[in-house]
């Protein structure tokens, strides 16, 4: 059974409780175990990672939380910036899947974060899941 670590940004908590709601859902159907830590936006995820990849205490990792593109520059540095860290941490060999939204209004992160939909949390879940699958079969 894996440890999976979930690292959700909660700046749209009804947003969030259905992507944690899925993403919870995948872990456990595939029968693995998970905790879920917050932290104040989708920039300080992969951080957060990092960190508690250093504790050794986990097996995958899944990060999700919500951008909604406003009127400043802001919604491009912390899509990309999000994004870049993820993979980098990726890249790095630790199983992460990306479930950080990045939409350009609220009607698009509902249908996106909605298990009944395109439960984009679940999918992040289950690609943390295969990465984890892969590095053991390349272990």
């Amino acid at each position: 059974m894996a440890r999976v670590l979930i690292v959700e940004a909660r700046f749209y908590a009804h947003l969030n409780d259905m992507l944690l709601a899925g993403t919870r859902a995948a872990i456990e159907d595939a029968g693995h175990s998970h905790e879920t830590i917050t932290v104040p936006g989708a920039l300080e995820i992969p951080g957060a990672i990092a960190l508690a990849a250093e504790s050794g205490r986990y097996d995958a990792f899944v990060g999700i939380g919500v951008v909604i593109r406003g009127e400043t520059y802001h919604f491009e540095i912390v899509a990309g910036e999000s994004a870049r860290g993820l993979m980098a941490l990726t890249m790095d060999g630790l199983p992460v899947g990306n479930g950080i939204l990045t939409v350009e209004n609220e009607a698009q992160a509902l249908v996106r974060a909605d298990p009944k939909q395109k439960d984009k949390g679940g999918e992040a879940a289950k690609a943390a899941l295969t990465l984890l699958e892969l590095k053991g079969r390349f272990d």
